[in-house]
């Protein structure tokens, strides 16, 4: 159960650095960085900030890796209540990762156009800020494409926690909603994008609400420690 418990709290631990890294990197950095229909003040906030645009790019990196290992870890966790759901999730996990780590590739090369001159010097400024801004949107629906697998593997890891006795159960039901709002939410994005920004708010709450939950219970709590056996008074007699 010890073992159980630190393993627990391990993928707990990758789990909180993955939020925090991908808060930093999306939430924070692309943020700062990125003017909506104003190339010149994205590229400008790149070449100010080309520091900080790195630094977020490595931050979204790693946090893309820690998936895997958080994946793995909650397979050896999980993998006594159905082996091939716990493989399953974990391949869902790597689908995404390589997604996501593919994915960051247009975000450098943004930075090489608002950084080099060359390209300035070659397609003008203008020309410039259109690459850039081509390039982070691509990050932007690349990153849409990668939530198909950001809500699939909640599904299984839903299942594997329900079907648990080492977690609540309605944080199982919950993960596997989560997984569902996910992907209603995809649809919208793709063919009606000023109703799915609508929508984005909605649709996160279930999402915000498993994981948090998973987290603190894997950090706080761990696993359930099983109740113990009560014995017969006339058998431990």
């Amino acid at each position: 159960m010890e073992s159980q418990k630190r393993l627990a709290r391990t993928a707990g631990a990758l789990y909180l650095a993955v939020a925090v890294l991908a808060g930093f990197a999306i939430g924070f950095v692309r943020n700062s960085i990125y003017v909506s229909g104003d190339p010149a003040a994205t590229v400008a906030n790149i070449a100010t900030n080309e520091g900080l645009f790195r630094l977020g790019f490595l931050a979204d990196l790693t946090q893309s890796t820690l998936m895997l290992f958080i994946a793995m870890a909650l397979y050896l966790l999980l993998q006594q209540v159905n082996k091939n759901v716990a493989r399953a999730m974990v391949l869902i996990v790597a689908i995404s990762v390589a997604i996501q780590t593919l994915n960051l590739a247009p975000s450098l090369a943004a930075l090489r156009v608002a950084t080099d001159p060359d390209y300035t010097a070659s397609v003008g400024a203008e020309g410039a800020g259109s690459l850039v801004m081509l390039m982070l949107d691509l990050q932007r629906d690349g990153f849409l494409i990668a939530q198909v697998f950001f809500g699939l593997w909640l599904l299984p890891l839903g299942y594997l926690v329900l079907k648990s006795t080492m977690f609540p159960s309605a944080l199982g039901v919950l993960l596997m909603i989560a997984c569902f709002s996910y992907l209603i939410h995809l649809p919208f994005m793709f063919l009606w994008p000023e109703v799915g920004t609508i929508l984005t708010p909605i649709v996160a709450v279930p999402a915000i609400v498993a994981e948090v939950w998973m987290v603190l219970y894997l950090l706080i709590k761990g696993v359930r420690t099983p109740p113990k056996p009560i014995e017969h008074p006339l058998v431990a007699a």
